[in-house]
């Protein structure tokens, strides 16, 4: 049975004719994001916060799952699409391509293949060039984020800590990684490319693209501890196309003042007039965003 183009094959994981959406197609959908912050929402009011705040789009996800952490439930989403008219993106576990073919199934925008959430499989990511909608994977290091490419993701995220802490360091050592080996690759001679692809565990061809254009091919935002304004502008002056914020940005006594203030540092990066601004007045606003002290002892560790 085919509809829409799109041809059930489980069997073969593959759901979509790849000729009816060309990569670069998927890469293009991804590019009206750039310049702009993608905010995590848990509910309706807070998706409806975000969307008058200016968000590019919104990621949902399910605050109420115990244990493992899964793809939100399906009426969630719903939901949250009934109220806003931004796009949605969703997450799904990594490897579970079962989870992508239901988002998509739904009509959600873009699909977060995101560690962020539990591994549904250790050794093999989902191949993305079997469906209509864009994927976006997350990396450390630009070998990761060329092969996530290669895999078919339209966007990477360039991520640091992930769990809601509200610490900066990881996510600016992690996005500083990526940029500096663009940089050694802009400087190699042509005949040392080879030999740095196979450094780095990348395809040769998607390592040249980068040498060329003196970036990643595709879009790149930065998710990890981005709570401030200061936050928001550190990553897009270190070549960030744009941030994740995390739902723990709601946990202030004004949200829409502090997501907007970000959205603005984003978009006036490299005006320090703006900035100015939109850091002032926040308050108690830091308050629930400071790490615990486990969290502290935590990250002393793993510097050490």
């Amino acid at each position: 049975m085919a509809e829409d183009g799109a041809v059930t094959l489980y069997n073969s994981i593959a759901i979509t004719d790849a000729k009816t959406s060309p990569f670069s197609l998927k890469a293009g959908l991804t590019q009206i994001l750039r310049g702009g912050a993608i905010v995590e929402v848990t509910n309706a009011e807070h998706a409806k916060i975000a969307e008058q705040a200016g968000a590019c789009s919104l990621i949902v996800s399910d605050p109420s799952q115990q244990g493992i952490s899964r793809m939100p439930d399906p009426s969630l989403i719903k939901e949250i699409k009934r109220v806003v008219s931004i796009p949605i993106m969703v997450r799904a576990r990594v490897g579970h391509f079962v989870e992508a073919q239901i988002l998509e199934a739904i009509g959600v925008d873009y699909i977060d293949e995101s560690e962020a959430i539990a591994l549904a499989d250790e050794d093999n990511f989902i191949n993305k060039h079997n469906f209509r909608c864009p994927f976006v994977c997350g990396c450390e290091n630009l070998g990761e984020a060329l092969s996530r490419v290669r895999e078919g993701a339209a966007m990477i995220r360039i991520q640091g800590d992930l769990s809601g802490s509200g610490n900066v360091a990881k996510t600016v050592k992690n996005v500083r990684a990526v940029m500096g080996q663009i940089r050694i690759l802009n400087n190699m001679d042509e005949d040392e490319v080879f030999a740095f692809s196979k450094t780095i565990r990348a395809p040769y061809d998607l390592v040249a693209q980068t040498k060329q254009m003196g970036r990643l091919p595709v879009v790149q935002f930065a998710a990890g501890g981005i709570v401030t304004p200061a936050d928001a502008a550190l990553m897009m002056q270190l070549g960030c196309d744009g941030v994740f914020l995390e739902s723990e940005i709601f946990n202030c006594s004004d949200p829409y003042k502090r997501v907007r203030g970000i959205i603005q540092a984003v978009r006036h990066y490299n005006d320090p007039h703006v900035l100015v601004e939109t850091s002032s007045g926040l308050g108690d606003s830091n308050a629930n965003l400071n790490l615990s002290e486990d969290r502290i002892e935590q990250f002393a560790h793993e510097s050490a």
